[in-house]
């Protein structure tokens, strides 16, 4: 058997093996840490989404009052969801009353699905239905592509409580503080605070090793940064990747990089270059320190030029 027809096989059966684990076994397979108390964290993997991994690259997880349970996102598949959910079941029985989705990008929101047994208030920022509306579809179409049979019950979820601007939620005897943000990674990004711990769940306002993604404005993504820099963080939970850093350095990586490509974009600009000039020089000295950087950074600095180009 030739290795173009080994992978897929190997795929296939991987994609099986996944689909046969019950809840339970699922769970257990889960891995989550506690990293504050009440504040559980399933870190993703910093790879394509592929039926193997079920769509599991985004950092999500859930936290625990007296009262009852907030989700914060709930992965890329309603099979990662339902991990997340019967894990978060072997930790506690209490209900879960909201499920914060912190943008719409399909990592962070086809998990959702798993969790409306539980009957919660759906939560995200005021732009997010329309997003969702606008997106759904596509991202739905393109996880069938990836996944296959692996993607069956995971859909589109609208959240019906949203945040203009900021709101705080009540799970019995902790509170955790939402906050929507003006346009950055994309125009609908919340973070969520867990004001008794002092843990920010940022979402993809902070990329660890994986390649920041800018769908949104990169001035207002350096902007949010440097306005995140004077949050009172004691730990915190970025949307992709992880470092036990203090929290205003674990924020300069990704601050280095849109820095510096929106420096390095505007002299091109200055200097008339075009956009596939701009793209195939702007930013590569950043290569080493990201993951994934062939598929994302592109994709970054032709955002970045369309931007920028109309400045005056």
């Amino acid at each position: 058997m030739g290795i173009k027809r080994v992978i897929p096989f190997l795929l296939a059966v991987l994609c099986v093996v996944a689909m046969d684990f019950s809840p339970a076994q699922q769970a257990r397979s889960f891995d989550l840490e506690e990293i504050a108390p009440g504040d559980f964290v399933h870190y993703g993997r910093l790879e394509e989404r592929t039926p193997a991994n079920l769509g599991d690259q985004a950092n999500i997880g859930f936290v625990v009052g007296s009262r009852c349970v907030a989700v914060v996102d709930a992965g890329g598949s309603f099979r990662v969801g339902e991990a997340l959910l019967s894990a978060l079941r072997q930790r506690t029985s209490l209900p879960v009353c909201y499920v914060i989705l912190t943008h719409v990008h399909p990592d962070h929101v086809f998990g959702a699905a798993a969790f409306e047994v539980e009957q919660p208030v759906f939560v995200g920022h005021h732009n997010l239905p329309r997003s969702l509306q606008q997106r759904g579809r596509f991202y739905l179409d393109r996880l069938k592509r990836d996944l296959g049979a692996a993607s069956e019950g995971s859909k589109v979820v609208v959240p019906t409580l949203l945040v203009e601007d900021q709101l705080r939620l009540d799970l019995g005897g902790r509170t955790v503080a939402l906050r929507a943000w003006p346009v950055a990674h994309t125009d609908n990004d919340l973070t969520v605070f867990d004001e008794q711990t002092g843990t920010l769940w940022a979402s993809d306002l902070l990329f660890l090793q994986h390649t920041p993604v800018l769908d949104g404005s990169l001035t207002g993504f350096i902007a949010v940064s440097d306005e995140m820099r004077t949050l009172p963080v004691m730990r915190f939970v970025a949307g992709h990747g992880r470092a036990d850093l203090p929290w205003r350095q674990a924020l300069e990586p990704e601050r280095r990089y849109l820095t510096l490509i929106r420096d390095q974009t505007r002299l091109a600009l200055k200097q008339l270059k075009t956009i596939e000039d701009a793209v195939d020089t702007v930013g590569l000295s950043e290569e080493k320190n990201w993951v994934d950087f062939e598929e994302f950074h592109r994709r970054n600095v032709t955002a970045a030029y369309t931007e920028l180009e109309w400045e005056e």
